[in-house]
């Protein structure tokens, strides 16, 4: 048997017996020891995975690499089996309200919804009132049940091509919690009152029922917002023209704020009916996915305040000022390109964003785009609040997406709590270990961006593996004194150029 993992030995030895279960090609997770058998160590398989190129196996593969949890604990399932239709209980009736989702045609649970309208107020004349009703988690998921300590082992849910682990068990991620159209649902709302030039004014968050008008999509909200409607979005062209009206408010703040905006599209792999690669693209970037990520900055936004305000605890989501030894490698490769990045050791986001807007539609767009990503610090989980660099924003926390990030779970409890909206809130136990949790999982949320990026990468190494001998153009993205490092256009395949080839 040869191994994966090039840490181990390359080749190891099982026993005649396991034979009798496997099959060439065959992927396992297997236990080496340190006794040997004609010279090659002996290894016992723990756990077959199937064939490599199965749907899920190099998922599954890379779950086991990396220690992510792929199974529910009995306790955690037959909890999750008791949920049933949420309790009117003190709760708002938001059902008549035309909230809508917007996701991917992909997705699978739908944790927030959205509506806007243009302000009554007399003096808050061009101004818009929003709702984003975000799942209401915490009322199936009561701290420290079973449910609840599984999704704080596996701190978030892991997307994969062809694999999502949930941080939930399916019947409350897919069923109970995820605001599904026509079907009523536990959320936690928040209102938010900005003015025309997006600047928020006010907020009110509240538990509530609402039922979704429609479970819409990025290029279907675009699409009729641009003319072309169809049996869904034209009878609520009214309503998704609102959400674009508060929009546009919401992105002025943000054009005001200089922010840093990389706004790069996410790659998609399309597999053909035998489940091989059969194509590597790019997801097209619409207004309506900004739209989403506005409404969403604005909620989380609301969140930190409130917390902030009434010195409750948040488990804020931190992003730090780029370290010094990224920031001198970055001035050197923007230099070679004929960029120049301030001196000074306190950078702004603008210093990053003017560069990002100078080298737009040039050869080197994405190429700058991606180093000057990859010179930032890594955003964080934690009760110490030291700001968002990248968002330009003092105050900001996840609480949009309960379903998928623990972090959101917490920021949930704290508001119930804080604001007394119900007895299902956060823990002494829980505030006084924020610290440890805040760590915790932004160690998982690492693993998961591992877990992603490894099997994408993966698969791209399956879909070149053929090409050998075909020419693509490529764009230098680091240069080392071993070699280039290369990213092939669109497809997104790394890799190394020796510098002895060069030579």
């Amino acid at each position: 048997m040869r191994t994966i993992d090039r840490r181990g030995p390359r080749d190891v030895i099982l026993s005649p017996e396991a034979l009798d279960t496997l099959e060439s090609g065959e992927v396992v997770v297997a236990e080496i020891s340190t006794e040997r058998s004609y010279g090659l160590r002996k290894a016992e398989v723990r756990k077959q995975l199937g064939q490599l190129n199965a749907p899920g196996v190099i998922e599954r593969m890379i779950c086991a690499e990396l220690g992510v949890p792929t199974e529910f604990p009995s306790d955690a399932t037959a909890a999750a089996k008791k949920a049933g239709p949420p309790n009117s209980k003190g709760r708002v009736d938001l059902q008549s309200l035309p909230l809508i989702t917007i996701d991917d045609e992909d997705a699978r649970d739908f944790d927030d919804a959205v509506w806007a309208t243009r302000d009554s107020d007399s003096n808050n004349q061009g101004g818009w009132k929003l709702t984003v009703a975000i799942a209401d988690v915490a009322a199936y998921v009561k701290p420290d049940d079973p449910i609840d300590r599984e999704a704080k082992r596996r701190g978030n849910s892991v997307y994969m091509p062809r694999l999502v682990v949930p941080m939930l068990p399916e019947v409350l991620c897919n069923e109970w919690c995820s605001l599904k159209p026509k079907e009523t649902r536990a959320c936690l709302a928040v209102h938010i009152w900005i003015d025309h030039n997006g600047s928020i004014l006010r907020y009110r968050f509240e538990r509530a029922l609402m039922q979704s008008v429609a479970r819409l999509t990025y290029t279907a909200v675009q699409t009729a917002h641009e003319g072309t409607t169809n049996k869904t979005t034209g009878p609520l062209l009214g309503a998704i023209e609102e959400l674009y009206g508060a929009y546009a408010s919401l992105r002025k703040a943000r054009t005001e704020r200089n922010t840093l905006d990389f706004d790069l599209p996410e790659q998609k792999i399309i597999f053909d009916e035998t489940e091989s690669v059969q194509a590597i693209s790019l997801r097209p970037r619409y207004d309506s996915h900004r739209l989403i990520e506005e409404f969403m900055i604005a909620a989380n936004v609301a969140a930190a305040e409130v917390l902030s305000k009434a010195n409750a605890p948040c488990m804020y989501r931190i992003h730090d000022q780029p370290p010094l030894n990224k920031l001198e490698n970055l001035r050197a490769y923007l230099k070679g390109l004929g960029y120049k990045l301030s001196q000074s050791r306190r950078l702004t986001p603008q210093n990053f964003q003017q560069i990002l807007d100078k080298a737009k539609n040039s050869e080197h767009e994405e190429a700058i785009s991606t180093v000057i990503l990859q010179a930032q610090a890594r955003a964080e989980y934690s009760p110490e609040n030291i700001g968002h660099f990248g968002l330009n924003i003092d105050l900001y926390a996840h609480f949009t997406s309960p379903i998928r990030r623990y972090a959101d779970l917490l920021v949930h409890r704290s508001l119930i709590r804080h604001l007394h909206l119900g007895n299902d809130g956060l823990l002494d136990h829980d505030r006084d270990n924020f610290t440890e949790i805040g760590a915790d999982i932004s160690a998982t949320e690492r693993r998961a961006v591992q877990a992603e990026r490894g099997a994408s990468d993966r698969y791209k190494t399956l879909f070149m593996a053929d090409k050998r001998g075909a020419e693509f153009i490529a764009k230098v993205t680091s240069v080392t004194r071993f070699g280039l490092f290369i990213r092939i256009n669109d497809i997104g395949a790394e890799g190394l150029i020796p510098m002895r080839i060069l030579s």
